[in-house]
């Protein structure tokens, strides 16, 4: 094994793309992410620009033959590590891959993680490769259910393990802030655009108190939960759910 900084520590970044009739799905708001993500954990990407990984995502849609699913995008640094020098070249690697839609259950049930989110962590919003926590948090979650809500140091709802959440109250949508430390998800982003929502730093009995809750992924979509904690949600036809139906 060579001694990268990416095989010792997981130094790297990525972002999971939902593929519709071909086309990935809010490319953009996952490019300036991803951008964004390799400046923060300090990756080089100067042999990548948006027009080329957009040309080896295509590629790999159409040699795959996905018409509709995903794909997961990782930039990872090749370079060597102070801590087990090398005679590696620095360098930066692209890696693609493809798969199916995720398949999601009609009774999607949701529970609470006892992992919390350090909202000060210098990963606090990032989608690195460091994601064994989040893992970690899922497999736990699915002793009880599909997914978990995690909170922050603070008690504040941060998201799923590997999600966005949104909750509706009295006609209201609530969404937790970036200060929270959850992740700036692509669709996260897609659904404020487009719909009135509140952003905030809410502690856990909001959703106890909520009509509807919804998690948002590129993965998952907008999903509606059928079950918080044990407790029957009921089903509404909130806009929320019909979002990503008037794009591509």
């Amino acid at each position: 094994m060579k001694a990268t900084a990416a095989a010792l520590y997981g130094k790297g970044v990525f972002t999971t793309v939902a593929i519709r009739d071909r086309q990935p799905l809010l490319w953009d708001k996952h490019w300036r992410r991803l951008i964004d993500n390799a400046k923060t954990v300090g990756i080089e990407l100067p042999a990548y620009s948006e027009e080329h990984s957009l040309d080896q995502l295509t590629t790999s849609i159409e040699t795959d033959g996905i018409v509709n699913g995903r794909a997961r995008i990782t930039f990872l640094d090749e370079s060597p590590s102070p801590i087990w020098p090398s005679d590696s070249p620095s360098k930066t690697s692209l890696h693609i891959i493809t798969g199916n839609l995720r398949p999601v259950p009609d009774e999607f049930r949701l529970t609470v993680s006892p992992y919390t989110v350090n909202s000060r962590s210098p990963l606090a919003g990032v989608k690195s490769c460091n994601y064994l926590e989040n893992l970690l948090g899922l497999k736990e979650a699915r002793t009880r259910g599909h997914e978990a809500v995690r909170l922050n140091e603070h008690g504040h709802i941060t998201g799923g393990c590997m999600s966005n959440i949104f909750w509706l109250k009295d006609e209201v949508l609530y969404t937790p802030s970036l200060a929270t430390g959850c992740l700036p998800g692509t669709t996260r982003e897609f659904v404020l655009e487009n719909l009135d929502c509140r952003e905030v730093e809410a502690a856990i009995d909001e959703l106890e108190k909520a009509d509807a809750i919804f998690l948002t992924s590129a993965g998952l979509g907008i999903t509606q939960i059928a079950e918080y904690e044990s407790k029957t949600m009921e089903r509404t036809d909130h806009p929320i759910l019909k979002l990503l139906s008037t794009t591509i």
